[in-house]
């Protein structure tokens, strides 16, 4: 028996756009089965099947614009389905993969289709999977470590900053000689170091286990990779699994790069995560990579006792960062580590009983050098090339990331993707947002991602952090800009925290006066980036920004100031009127 599938009442809409279709005819669909999805300029919303059996006619396609009682299809109602239909036929996408190739083993297949799926528990993933589950979207989310927190929370953000944290006190102490309080020289004890690290990352971590089972998400451990274009295959340690699904979001990050020619079945050559074990203390370390991470574990391992050089293929230090904000850091650095080679390339890294032996070349390139440890961090790398992405027809590009728009949508329309595997800049607290921005769509939000601005942080001492356009990107771009700075040798507060050398900048666009970019070094000044960015995802200028009353004494202050020396009112330091 054939019958007419017509578009429900869908509220005080006249018409709206079919952005989906996720059947074909010849379908076999159960009742309830999403057939299309619509978009108003307030919300997503499926259609769904009011009978069950065969599809036999589309009368729509994507573009399409319907109203409430439209013909959308016909359906024969004297066939169904023995079985529920699967999440592959229910929901298949706009973009259609090639025929996926079977899974190697015949794994299970779940019965219970998730209405979202989350691929890669770390920051952006778990962010993402608490949000649907809030939003009313049952979810599953699916891990490849024990632990959830990903490579931020488990071997990456947290344990370095735990690290540094411990450094920092360790200079403190030192620097206290200087005004008379001595404290003699520490005794370093790795093993409770590594036990003070990993409480920090247990804490959050199982933190995060407690969030999930709140709300009720539940976590998969094992590695995924697409099945098809609505299922993931889960290897764990109970065996494979297919998982199905209505929507994904691939949050799988990435790694450290891994320097081709290299003997990296050598203990002593190691990455970052490496670099976090902690395992001992180095006579001689080199570290490939003058970058953050780079200067971060450089600033960690110098200061727990190791005599550590950096080698940096770029000319200065914290590439892509303005000079000025580098210069305190590097005249620090200069001072902490053996030797810092700017301009120069690791040519050969060699295995030798005594230890790694490096060849490098440029100018200031010196002799080849014995290390007891090699830390390579010249980056990292997205992992889009690692879960089959093309059997659910994700595309991804040669370098391993995956498009998306400001909706975090994939070519794929039921398929996002979020975090560093999403491009630029591979930063936790973007991969949240795009995160929350993934799951709210799904939900039928009118929500996308599109910061003005996304803050960068170097946690060394001093910290340097910048946010928005820097100053060397509006040269390059010829961007007319005012400037405002202020010393930090003329506020109170960094002198009696025994600093001088640091500085707070902030630029406003010429024509409108409006912050479009900021910019400090000194302790702490990563924190004073939360205010230079929302001024500017607010708009503000100068004068919104100085005459702010910021607390005195405080290192927010400078950005007070900073905003003051660029609107002509500044009081703290002498400067020539502004005609």
């Amino acid at each position: 028996m054939s019958s007419e599938i017509r578009v429900p009442d869908i509220g005080d809409f006249d018409s709206v756009e079919v952005i989906e279709v996720l059947v074909e005819v010849g379908d076999v669909v159960e009742v309830e089965t999403s057939l299309i999805v619509l978009e108003s300029d307030k919300a997503t919303m499926d259609v769904p099947a009011p009978l069950a059996g065969t599809l036999t006619e589309l009368l729509i396609s994507v573009g399409d614009k319907v109203a409430p009682g439209d013909l959308i299809a016909r359906i024969d109602t004297g066939t169904q389905a023995a079985e529920p239909a699967s999440a592959d036929e229910a929901a298949k996408p706009a973009v259609q993969a090639a025929p996926a190739v079977p899974p190697e083993a015949s794994a299970p297949v779940d019965e219970v289709a998730y209405d979202v799926l989350v691929m890669g528990g770390g920051p952006g993933g778990y962010t993402a999977a608490f949000r649907a589950a809030d939003l009313g979207l049952k979810t599953v989310l699916v891990e490849r470590y024990d632990t959830l927190g990903g490579v931020c929370l488990n071997v990456g953000c947290i344990p370095s900053k735990a690290l540094l944290h411990t450094a920092h006190v360790i200079d403190e102490a030192a620097a206290m000689e200087q005004h008379g309080v001595s404290f003699g020289s520490p005794q370093i004890n790795l093993e409770k170091l590594r036990g003070f690290k990993q409480s920090v990352v247990k804490q959050l971590t199982g933190g995060l286990v407690q969030l999930a089972k709140q709300r009720k998400v539940d976590v998969v451990h094992g590695t995924a990779r697409f099945a098809g274009p609505n299922s993931v295959q889960v290897d764990g340690p109970g065996g494979a699994r297919q998982l199905q699904f209505r929507h994904a979001i691939i949050a799988v990050g990435s790694q450290s790069v891994r320097l081709p020619g290299m003997p990296w079945d050598d203990e002593r050559l190691i990455d970052s995560t490496g670099a976090l074990e902690l395992k001992d203390m180095p006579g001689r370390m080199l570290v490939i990579g003058g970058g953050i991470i780079g200067l971060e574990m450089a600033n960690v391992y110098a200061v727990l006792g190791s005599s550590v050089d950096v080698v940096e293929l770029t000319p200065g230090l914290v590439p892509g960062c303005d000079p000025d904000l580098v210069k305190p850091l590097s005249k620090r650095m200069a001072k902490r580590l053996d030797n810092i080679w700017l301009g120069t390339k690791v040519t050969q890294v060699e295995a030798a009983g005594e230890g790694l032996r490096v060849h490098f070349s440029g100018d200031q390139a010196p002799e080849p050098q014995i290390y007891g440890r090699v830390l390579v961090a010249v980056g990292r790398k997205p992992n889009g090339h690692t879960i089959d992405a093309q059997t659910a027809g994700v595309q991804v590009d040669d370098r391993g990331f995956i498009p998306v728009d400001r909706q975090m949508r994939t070519n794929v329309p039921h398929i996002f993707a979020i975090g560093d595997v999403a491009g630029q800049p591979m930063l936790a607290h973007k991969a949240t947002h795009e995160g929350k921005t993934a799951a709210e769509v799904i939900a039928g939000h009118k929500a996308e991602f599109d910061p003005s601005c996304i803050p960068s942080v170097v946690y060394t001492d001093p910290e340097v952090a910048w946010v928005g356009l820097t100053e060397t990107q509006a040269k390059e771009q010829g961007i007319a800009y005012d400037k405002g700075q202020f010393p930090w040798a003329a506020n109170g507060r960094s002198l009696g925290m025994g600093n001088q050398d640091g500085l707070t900048k902030i630029l406003f666009d010429a024509q409108t006066g409006r912050c479009i970019g900021a910019g400090a070094v000194g302790p702490n000044a990563g924190e004073l980036m939360a205010e230079l960015g929302l001024a500017i995802e607010m708009g503000a200028d100068a004068e919104d920004i100085g005459l702010t009353i910021h607390a005195h004494p405080t290192l927010s202050e400078t950005v007070g100031m900073a905003a003051e020396a660029a609107a002509g009112t500044l009081t703290d330091l002498y400067m020539p009127k502004k005609r």
